[in-house]
């Protein structure tokens, strides 16, 4: 019995609330994670991603749910603009970089799978613009 309950998967609930308290520029929500998947919300009130860059290891699945979004590939290039329910994934190693484009707070759903025989980490191809620390992390997952 103990070795059953040593194996039983953790089931992670979450609910999302756009916090009250959060700085000008932008926060992360993290909802849920685990080894292979992590969902977050990104809510950003000016501006966007930091700079260009790409991922190792992990797939982006990104859905806006308020607010626009512009995603760029390298220079700067438009690749699309998106309003509510709207996305795009985002294939590992291609390069990116987003920012709102509306008047309203843009609220991006963030969903990422992981390749665990990929090395994961962020690859910049153009200077970052945020300070590493400047970004709020809110993390609200209770397991069950």
């Amino acid at each position: 019995m103990d070795d059953l309950a040593a194996t039983k998967p953790a089931y992670q609930t979450f609910s999302y609330k756009k916090p009250e308290n959060l700085r000008r520029g932008k926060g992360i929500v993290e909802l849920a994670k685990s080894s292979i998947i992590r969902g977050r919300v990104q809510i950003v009130s000016e501006g966007g991603e930091n700079n260009l860059h790409s991922h190792r290891g992990m797939d982006g699945f990104w859905m806006v749910l308020g607010g626009k979004v512009k995603f760029y590939g390298p220079g700067d290039v438009l690749i699309g603009e998106f309003g509510k329910h709207e996305g795009i994934l985002i294939p590992a190693g291609a390069e990116y970089w987003f920012e709102s484009s509306g008047e309203e707070t843009l609220e991006i759903l963030q969903m990422a799978g992981f390749d665990k025989n990929v090395k994961l980490e962020r690859v910049d191809a153009a200077p970052l613009k945020l300070e590493p620390g400047s970004v709020q992390v809110d993390v609200i997952t209770k397991e069950v």
